[in-house]
């Protein structure tokens, strides 16, 4: 598994529309957006303008989990039924080895272009890349929810996630700055 953030946008406009409820002036709404992110209710609605593009490449199975969030989530991904039977499959497309038995059916099935067989028989570690357009407000509501998750996915993606957006501070409560940051 692996999440990239390829893009943010959105953070300034968000504190423009934070400050006009304060009026005052967007340069002062960092903290008060910090105070604000996790209150929920309403309070924290500017999340939802701060927008990330990730790429991420995880097992179907994480996939069926992330897909219950679907509001302010876009995903765009590679598709099984036109791409699955261009190349032949290695262990490297999976998130766990498969036996060598079932790798080998699924080569004979693409080598044959039987690309409904393949899907019908395709293991749920079968890595599928997706591109997912974001807002803050969503990941936020991720990461509360699935923190504490027993799929080990779901702490990976959190960790790289906080890792690599801009302000991880409104997503997590408990994210603690590093110093060079």
């Amino acid at each position: 598994m692996e999440t990239k953030i390829l893009r943010e946008s959105g953070y300034e406009e968000a504190l423009v529309g934070l400050s006009l409820s304060f009026n005052q002036d967007p340069a002062g709404m960092p903290a008060v957006a910090q105070r604000l992110a996790f209150k929920g209710d309403g309070h924290n609605k500017f999340l939802e303008s701060i927008v990330a593009w990730m790429d991420v490449r995880a097992p179907r199975y994480f996939w069926q989990q992330l897909d219950t969030y679907r509001v302010g989530v876009s995903k765009q991904s590679e598709s099984t039924m036109h791409t699955m039977t261009r190349s032949r499959l290695t262990q490297k497309h999976f998130e766990h080895p498969l036996p060598d038995d079932l790798l080998r059916h699924l080569n004979e099935l693409i080598t044959a272009d039987d690309w409904k067989s393949v899907k019908s028989v395709l293991p749920e570690s079968f890595l599928q890349r997706r591109i997912l357009c974001i807002n803050y407000m969503a990941l936020q509501r991720m990461i509360r929810q699935r923190s504490s998750h027993r799929l080990p996915e779901w702490s990976q993606f959190i960790a790289e996630t906080l890792s690599a957006v801009a302000y991880p501070e409104l997503l997590d409560p408990d994210y603690e700055k590093e110093p060079s940051r």
